[in-house]
């Protein structure tokens, strides 16, 4: 319980983990409430995914390993949306798209996933909602959803390619300064 909430709430951005670290392997756990945490993780996360600039992140990719989402696919940055302990139910149809993911920088390759899904979720008020999408919005909600289940978008690609991209990321990694790794918050 927080004993005194600021009607100034401060965003931060978060690390985002690189592949191959093991921890984009961790299943998430579900979240068990939505409560004032939750929120300040969820506001944290679209800051970070908006500063990477991305159009999607999953907590795990933060070093949170609770099942919550963002994702906002808009060209202005006005359409986030959250999924909090979501569960796709169904899938229909196929399509092949070019993936990049922030946890795989410089990195993108065609992947190919359902064209149509059904998501169910909470939103960042704990209110439960079913959304039926297609085309990038159904790309992205699976691709996030496979952080959630430990997954990375080069599991798709042959291991040849999974190996050069390993290779690559962590050569960049050891010519670069290793930054202090932040508190996650605790859930």
């Amino acid at each position: 319980m927080i004993p005194f909430v600021s009607s100034f709430i401060k965003m931060a951005i978060l690390d985002v983990l690189t592949y191959p670290d093991p921890r984009l392997r961790k299943q998430a756990d579900p979240v068990e409430s939505v409560d004032d945490v939750v929120r300040q993780l969820v506001d944290d996360m679209a800051e970070t995914m908006y500063a990477a600039p991305g159009i999607g992140l999953a907590a795990v990719q933060v070093n949170v390993p609770k099942r919550v989402i963002v994702i906002d696919i808009s060209e202005d940055q006005s359409d986030l949306k959250v999924f909090i302990n979501p569960e796709i139910t169904e899938k229909s149809g196929e399509q092949e798209s070019e993936e990049g993911c922030l946890s795989v920088p410089g990195v993108y390759a065609p992947v190919t996933r359902a064209n149509s899904i059904v998501v169910n979720a909470l939103d960042r008020n704990g209110t439960e909602f079913k959304l039926e999408s297609t085309g990038m919005l159904a790309v992205c909600i699976q691709h996030e959803v496979d952080h959630l289940d430990g997954k990375v978008f080069v599991d798709y690609l042959s291991r040849l390619k999974q190996e050069r991209i390993r290779k690559k990321l962590s050569k960049q990694a050891r010519r670069q300064p290793t930054p202090l790794p932040s508190p996650a918050p605790v859930m």
